[in-house]
């Protein structure tokens, strides 16, 4: 139901944007070429690169852990762990119609007992290609749109942790990922640009092999696997166009995540083998990101924002600052 409702809003809005499109050219309005764009913090753009051009948008965040959101919605207190980290979208324009990049992940703990992570690590490398279906056209209601495809390979560490837990920041599981992304443009009564965009995935995870302590709960001695649960992600942005060069940016995003399911045996090597069952259970995360862009040219930029998770179940509730620098070539 989530789903339908955004894309009925979002249809109104691209069909109300082709409208004042095919005015803006006689009104004076804002044009197109007039302003400049990051992107916001969240949904990632449905545009294609053109053949050759490289884009380079490394991205710095701190997620602030604070609260637990139990399976009936009810908020509970927990001590604050942070989670330091930096995910780049390195991407190249095989063709005009197809990009293809890479999305490397690096991260490290702080955890509020225990030992933090041992330095900087490795997360886990997400491989991307992504086709473009169509291009807006100003006086069209068509948006652009893409289909992207993707798959993470499970570079981080995740199992054989020991006494320092806080070192595994990867899945352990390959996972594909699907994606639908569009995006359009309308234009405001005052004359200027508000772009739109709407994000759907879902994602499909292998199971995970187990070994000792890991990211999944387990303990000393466990020798078994987890099956993360599917996941799925929508995701509706918009950006004000301020100025030429400064844009006001708000992501609003839903996630469901099915239940991870982990089994095995473990013993603690002075006794037989005992089974070892665990389920997560299935949970949701609703949040947003509001962001301010500059953007000192029409292929380099500038975003400042945070990620914030006010609402769920079965989920943690967190507050994310983010800086991200977008460089197209």
């Amino acid at each position: 139901m989530r789903i339908v409702m955004c894309a009925v809003v979002y249809l109104l809005s691209a069909t109300s944007g082709a409208a004042l499109a095919a005015e803006s050219a006689d009104s004076g309005r804002q044009s197109l070429d007039d302003a400049w764009w990051t992107g916001p913090l969240l949904a990632s753009g449905a545009a294609t690169l053109p053949k050759g051009h490289v884009l380079f948008e490394p991205y710095f965040f701190d997620i602030d852990t604070y609260a637990h959101f139990d399976r009936s919605g009810n908020r509970s207190e927990i001590d604050d762990r942070h989670y330091r980290g930096s995910q780049s979208y390195l991407l190249y324009g095989l063709v005009d119609d197809f990009t293809v990049g890479l999305i490397p992940r690096f991260g490290f703990n702080d955890v509020p007992s225990g030992r933090d992570s041992a330095g900087v690590r490795v997360g886990d490398l997400t491989l991307q290609a992504q086709y473009a279906l169509t291009r807006f056209q100003p006086g069209s209601w068509v948006p652009t749109t893409s289909i992207v495809l993707q798959e993470t390979l499970p570079l981080g560490a995740y199992d054989r942790l020991g006494d320092r837990p806080a070192n595994g920041i990867g899945g352990g599981a390959y996972a594909t990922t699907v994606e639908l992304h569009s995006q359009t443009y309308f234009w405001m009564p005052n004359g200027r640009i508000l772009r739109s965009r709407l994000n759907v995935s879902y994602t499909k995870s292998n199971s995970a092999s187990l070994d000792d302590v890991s990211v999944y709960g387990t303990p000393d001695g466990f020798r078994g696997d987890a099956k993360p649960g599917d996941s799925y992600n929508v995701t509706a942005a918009c950006e004000y166009s301020a100025t030429q060069r400064w844009v006001l940016a708000l992501d609003v995003f839903y996630q469901h995540d099915a239940n991870t399911r982990v089994r095995g045996n473990v013993t603690d090597g002075s006794g037989p083998r005992l089974p070892f069952l665990a389920d997560s259970g299935s949970g949701h995360q609703i949040g947003t990101a509001p962001a301010v862009e500059y953007n000192w040219s029409p292929g380099a930029g500038l975003i400042v924002g945070f990620r914030w998770i006010f609402a769920g179940a079965n989920a943690n509730a967190s507050l994310a600052p983010v800086v991200a620098i977008n460089l197209v070539y």
